[in-house]
Formats: structure tokens, C-alpha cells, sequence
């Protein structure tokens, strides 16, 4: 298995080397919401602009990889959409991809997960640019030189992504994939101020905060770390030996079995896809509208405080 991350040596030999990858800084800054309602956004560019991995783009993941036409923040587009903006970024479609990003590796993950979608071949710098930066490895700041356009490319999904609100409406109680809320602790309990209609989580949802997932430098924690923290809301993504498999059903699901995400709007959740495909847990989808849509849904149930069972 291929890790969904790259780490900071292995994308500097890969910068020197003969067919080096296109590298974007997906840097956005989402605030924590002060109030609920209160949701403020500033772009990652005046941070790429101050400094960066040489050769890199900015990208906005809001703008440019999102789809202008939707009522919700960071709608995925159609894959065609992706791909003639790739295009755009001098980008074709066999050429490797690493994103990283400034600011706590969830749009770089989320860039990733729609790259990944239609079959780009993508991973993401472990540690983002502070490991850049921590390594001494030169940086570069201000506008830089701008790749050419490359001709279009078809593109089309290679894989299942998403899972919609009527899908989860109609799932049965008893289904054994697990919903997990990508969310902090506070967001899922209601605890914390919420900058979507209200607070609280899905019902039968079960918590993994994706910032838990990484350390404080930001660097995916280890394995045994990932399907710990995985296991302790349970749900088994550990490889599974020909004995488990026969044994208990009293596990949420089995490492070869679905995993559906959602957080607040498509973002937290990708950084747990990530962090599922490095443990080899690769049938996920992400509900994109999240809580935005779910909450402003007043017929819809919100579960608050801590889980019952």
C-alpha cells in the first residue's frame, strides 16, 4: 500500500529529480466560531506569498475547487471541473500531485480527497510546510514564476466519494457502517458555539475528531496511534486475522466494511479519510454537506451532550 503521505526528504529528492510533481499550497484559514453563526474565513495566499516550497501554487480550495454555483460552502464539482482547473495550473493527468498547506492540514486533505476521486495521483506533505520549514529546506516567497496551461484532459470519477443527505435519511438503525463526525469534541457534543444553523451531531454518529489525528507539529501520528483512536469509538479498522473475522459481532464494522464521514462542511472530514487510507481503510465516503445542510434542515433531528451508550 502507498501512503497517502509524502514525507519532507522523500518530496525534496523528488523535486530534483527528473519528473519532479506539482506541489500546492492549499493554505486556507477557517476561524473557530465565536458565537454560533459566526463563520469567518481568510485565504491562505497572504501566508504563500510570505513564504513557500519552490515551485509551489497557491490554491483555494473554497473557489477553485469548489463548485461556484452551489448554495453551500465547498460543494465538490464535477470531476471535468477538476480537471480543466488542473489543467489550468499546468497540471496533467498521470502527473503526481503533493499538497500541503499552513494551517493544520485539513485543506490539503480535502484537496486530496477530490484529486483522489478521479484518479490524480496525490498525496500530502506529513507535517505540512512547518515540517518544510523545520527541516531547513529552502523556501521561496512572493508570486514566482506561473506554470503554462496544459491542454484539457477528460476526467471522470474512479471511485464512490460521496453520500448524500436522503442516503443517510434512509439508512436503517441497525446498518453496520459506522457515521463518524470529524468534528472536535465540543462540536459534537454541542458543547462549543457552532457557525452552522444549530448544534449538535446526527443521530447514531460516533465521534473521531480529525485534529486529534496529527500531532502538535502537526505530523500524522503513528498507526497503532490512528486505529487506537479509530477502535476507542468503535470502529475496527485494523487489518482483520481469518479468527477475528469469525468472531464478535459486537464491532461497529470490520476494516473491509464502509466508513461515512461527516464534520461541519466537507473539510475535518477528508483529514479522516486520510488518515483512514493510511491505515488501509479506503472505502469511505463524505457526507459534503454536513452539518451546513443538515442543521438548516428544522425537521431534521441534532443530538446534543454526551452520548448515551
Amino acid at each position: 500500500m502507498t501512503s497517502p503521505f509524502i514525507s519532507v526528504g522523500e518530496l525534496a529528492d523528488a523535486l530534483s529529480g527528473s519528473t519532479p510533481p506539482a506541489v500546492l499550497d492549499a493554505s486556507f484559514v477557517l476561524h473557530p466560531a465565536k458565537e454560533d453563526g459566526d463563520y469567518r474565513t481568510d485565504s491562505g495566499r497572504p501566508k504563500w506569498l510570505e513564504a513557500h516550497i519552490p515551485g509551489s501554487q497557491h490554491v483555494d480550495v473554497s473557489t477553485q475547487f469548489s463548485d461556484p454555483t452551489a448554495t453551500l460552502h465547498y460543494t465538490h464539482p464535477e470531476p471535468q471541473a477538476i480537471a480543466d482547473e488542473l489543467a489550468r495550473l499546468g497540471i496533467r493527468h498521470d502527473r503526481a500531485v503533493v499538497i500541503y498547506d499552513s494551517t493544520g492540514n485539513l485543506f490539503a486533505a480535502r484537496l486530496w480527497y477530490l484529486l483522489r476521486w478521479i484518479g490524480v495521483p496525490a498525496r500530502v506533505l506529513d507535517g505540512g510546510f512547518a515540517a518544510w520549514q523545520t527541516a531547513g529546506e529552502r523556501t521561496e516567497s512572493g508570486e514566482g514564476e506561473v506554470p503554462e496551461p496544459v491542454p484539457g484532459w477528460q476526467a471522470s470519477a474512479v471511485r464512490k466519494a460521496w453520500v448524500s443527505k436522503s442516503e443517510l435519511l434512509e439508512r436503517d438503525p441497525d446498518d453496520p457502517r459506522p457515521l463518524v463526525c470529524g468534528l472536535p469534541a465540543g462540536s459534537f457534543t454541542g458543547a462549543d458555539p457552532t457557525r452552522y444553523s444549530r448544534r449538535g451531531r446526527i443521530p447514531g454518529s460516533v465521534n473521531v475528531s480529525s485534529r486529534d489525528l496529527f500531532s502538535k507539529d502537526g505530523h500524522v501520528k503513528t498507526r497503532v496511534e490512528l486505529i487506537l483512536a479509530y477502535d476507542a469509538a468503535g470502529i475496527d479498522v485494523a487489518p482483520r486475522s481469518s479468527e477475528r473475522a469469525q468472531g464478535s459481532s459486537e464491532r461497529a464494522q470490520g476494516s473491509d466494511e464502509e466508513v461515512l464521514l461527516y464534520c461541519g462542511g466537507g473539510i475535518s472530514a477528508a483529514a479522516n479519510a486520510l488518515t483512514l487510507a493510511a491505515i488501509g481503510t479506503s472505502a469511505v465516503r463524505i457526507y459534503d454537506g454536513s452539518l451546513e445542510e443538515w442543521s438548516a434542515d428544522q425537521t431534521l433531528p441534532l443530538e446534543v451532550g454526551e452520548p448515551t451508550s
